[in-house]
């Protein structure tokens, strides 16, 4: 009989990736929507084999009923505080209720565990959820994948291909823990079908420095990119406070300084890596940066 994985957040970036996982995997899945869900977007998740629930009201009834018979709750939610802590809190006491025996929280990102309140807005809000998730009465996992490899593509201000450049802060050897999200999502995948999880997983589909990911951006495109130290840590700790009053977001889920923060974090020592979980599924793959760029490379020049 098939495993049953509840996901919420399933038509997200990540949250589509994941249920798409499952299913390659052998697994059954519960797609949590709201009744704001675009219809194609259900009929995307029904098309590849998802059991798609609706939810009406974001309660414990409703989402228990959801869970009946789950092996394992997923959340893909994204957002702030209310998101993380309060939808999230409703759906984990669900699966409570429901009797589901494990729980995957919405981290995906750096261990943020070596890291203390107020270095990072997004992960104490994590952080905080933590507090309530540790004392359920259900068995958690959550899983750190660094950053997501993807965002070197464009979102992260990394590489510059019209520039060729490559920018960095700090130390031009200290290791950036990079996963793609297909890859996060597959591994999320494969851990929610086990029933014996520890309470972290740390993974890396690759870690690389400033100067081998300009020695890799260079092969990929056949050009030569400068690589510039932009400032140290203690410089961009300062720009993060000022952009923080000129430009605070405070509703924003990624104001620019945000993602300062989340780099600040990647150049500190405190998130070097001592052991990886990457070997514990060995049917996995994983995507190096130079698999991913070039691939991109190839797009972009077409």
């Amino acid at each position: 009989m098939k495993k049953i994985i509840v996901i919420a957040g399933a038509t997200g970036n990540l949250g589509e990736r994941i249920v798409r996982s499952v299913l390659l995997h052998g697994g059954a899945v519960n797609a949590l929507v709201r009744t704001t869900t675009p219809i194609e977007k259900i009929e995307e998740l029904q098309a590849v084999g998802a059991n798609v629930v609706v939810i009406k009201n974001w309660d414990i009834p409703s989402i228990s009923s959801a869970c009946a018979g789950a092996d394992c709750v997923v959340s893909a939610l994204a957002g702030l505080k209310e998101v993380i802590i309060d939808a999230q809190t409703v759906l984990l006491d669900a699966a409570v209720v429901a009797g589901v025996p494990r729980f995957i929280p919405s981290d995906f990102s750096l261990d943020f565990t070596k890291f203390t309140q107020g270095e990072n807005r997004n992960l104490d809000i994590r952080r905080e959820f933590h507090t309530y998730l540790n004392n359920a009465p259900i068995k958690a996992t959550s899983i750190f994948n660094g950053a997501f490899m993807d965002m070197l593509t464009g979102q992260m201000p990394v590489i510059l291909f019209k520039q060729k450049m490559v920018l960095y802060w700090g130390d031009k050897n200290h290791l950036w823990q990079f996963t793609s999200m297909d890859d996060t999502a597959a591994y999320t995948a494969v851990a929610a079908l086990d029933e014996n999880t520890p309470r972290y997983l740390i993974i890396s589909g690759e870690q690389i420095s400033p100067v081998r990911l300009r020695t890799v951006v260079n092969k990929v495109t056949d050009t030569n990119f400068k690589l510039i130290r932009t400032g140290s840590q203690k410089f961009l700790g300062f720009l993060i406070k000022v952009a923080r009053v000129m430009a605070p977001g405070k509703n924003e889920l990624y104001p620019a300084w945000q993602g300062m923060q989340y780099m600040h974090n990647m150049i500190d020592k405190r998130s070097t890596i001592e052991k990886l979980d990457n070997d514990r599924y060995t049917n996995l793959t994983w995507t190096s940066t130079e698999a991913l760029l070039s691939e991109y490379e190839q797009k972009r020049r077409h």
